[in-house]
C-alpha cells in the first residue's frame, strides 16, 4: 500500500504549523525573544569559527571539532528559526508538503552529524590526556577530516531512513502540526494510520544514533577520569577536568532532550512538552554553546584578544 511513493497516498499538499500561542500578543513578545536567541547564535558561532580559522594556534583537532560543531549549531538553528519568526508575526502559518519533508531531513541530518562530532570530541579529549605523548600522531589531520566526513555521511544516510519511514504514511487531513517545525513526532501524529512501525524505527535508530555514541563519550570519560584521578598535582587535575567540564554541559543539553523525544512512544508524546524539549535543543544549546567554549576556554579568550589587538593596531 505504501510502495508508490510520498504523495500518492497523501491529499494533504501543505501544513499548518500552530506554533506556541494563537496570542498576537504573546507571539511579537516571543518574536523578539527568538529573534535576539538567533542573532546571538549566529554572531556567537560565526565568531568561534572566524576566531578559530584566523588564529594559527587554534589550528589543532579539537579546536577543528569546535569549529565543525558550531557551523552544526548555526546550521540547524536556521533550518527552523527563521521560519518560526516570520510565523509568529503572520496570518499565514502554512509550508508546503515538499518544504516540510525537506525542513524534516535537513534538521535530522544536522543532528545526527551533531551526536558524532560529539563522540569524536570525546575521542579527541580521551587521546589528549591518556596519551599526551602520542596526541600529535593519533589526532593525524587525516584522522580528524576522516571522523568528520564519516560523521557527515552517518547523518545523511540515516536521515533519509527517518524521514521515508515518517513521509510513507498517508496524510488525508486534518493538517495542524502542533508544533513550530516540522519534527517527526509531531507530523507522525497527523498520520492516517496505524505508527507502531515508526515508533519500533525510532527507538531502534534512536539506541544507534544516540545511545551508541553517548557509549563511547562514556568510555572516553571514564577511561580519562580514571588517568586524572592518577595525578598527583591538585592544580594538574583541575587543569584536566577544565578542558573536558564545556564538552560534558553541552552534550548533555543536547542529547538528553533527543533522548526523551525520539526514544519515547508516541503515545505518551505530549505536543507541549515536545515543543518545549525541541526549543531547548534546537535553539538553546546553540545559542549557550558559544557562551560556555569561550568562558571556559583560556585559549579562545586570548585568541579574541589578539584579534583585538591586531584591529587597534591597523587602524
Amino acid at each position: 500500500m505504501y510502495s508508490r511513493g510520498w504523495r500518492n497516498h497523501s491529499s494533504v499538499t501543505k501544513f499548518i504549523r500552530l506554533g506556541f500561542s494563537r496570542n498576537p500578543r504573546t507571539n511579537w513578545i516571543l518574536f523578539f525573544l527568538f529573534l535576539f536567541l538567533y542573532l546571538f547564535t549566529v554572531l556567537g558561532n560565526g565568531f568561534i569559527v572566524t576566531l578559530i580559522r584566523v588564529d594559527a594556534r587554534l589550528h589543532t583537532p579539537m579546536y577543528f571539532f569546535l569549529s565543525i560543531l558550531s557551523l552544526l549549531d548555526l546550521s540547524y538553528a536556521t533550518t527552523t528559526v527563521p521560519q518560526m519568526l516570520v510565523h509568529l508575526i503572520s496570518k499565514n502559518k502554512t509550508i508546503s508538503y515538499v518544504g516540510c519533508v525537506v525542513q524534516m531531513y535537513i534538521f535530522l541530518t544536522l543532528g545526527i552529524t551533531e551526536t558524532w562530532i560529539f563522540a569524536a570530541m570525546a575521542y579527541d579529549r580521551y587521546v589528549a590526556i591518556c596519551y599526551p605523548l602520542h596526541y600529535r600522531v593519533k589526532m593525524s589531520q587525516t584522522l580528524c577530516v576522516l571522523l568528520a566526513v564519516s560523521s557527515a555521511l552517518y547523518g545523511l544516510t540515516c536521515a533519509i531512513v527517518y524521514t521515508i519511514f515518517a513521509m510513507n504514511l498517508p496524510y488525508c487531513g486534518p493538517n495542524e502540526i502542533n508544533h513550530f517545525f516540522c519534527e517527526i513526532p509531531a507530523v507522525l501524529m497527523l498520520a492516517g494510520a496505524d505508527t507502531s512501525l515508526n515508533d519500533q524505527v525510532d527507538f531502534i535508530l534512536g539506541f544507534f544514533l544516540l545511545l551508541s555514541p553517548l557509549s563511547l563519550i562514556l568510555a572516553s570519560y571514564v577511561c580519562m577520569f580514571m588517568t586524572i584521578l592518577k595525578i598527583r598535582s591538585t592544580q594538574g587535575q583541575i587543569k584536566a577536568f577544565s578542558t573536558c567540564a564545556s564538552h560534558i554541559i553541552v552534550v548533555t543539553m543536547f542529547c538528553i532532550p533527543c533522548m526523551v523525544m525520539y526514544m519515547r512512544p508516541g503515545s505518551e508524546a505530549s505536543p507541549e512538552d515536545d515543543k518545549k524539549l525541541a526549543l531547548f535543543y534546537n535553539v538553546i544549546s546553540a545559542f549557550l554553546n558559544p557562551i560556555i567554549y569561550s568562558l571556559q576556554n583560556k585559549d579562545v579568550k586570548r585568541a579574541f584578544l589578539k584579534l583585538i589587538r591586531r584591529n587597534e593596531d591597523t587602524q
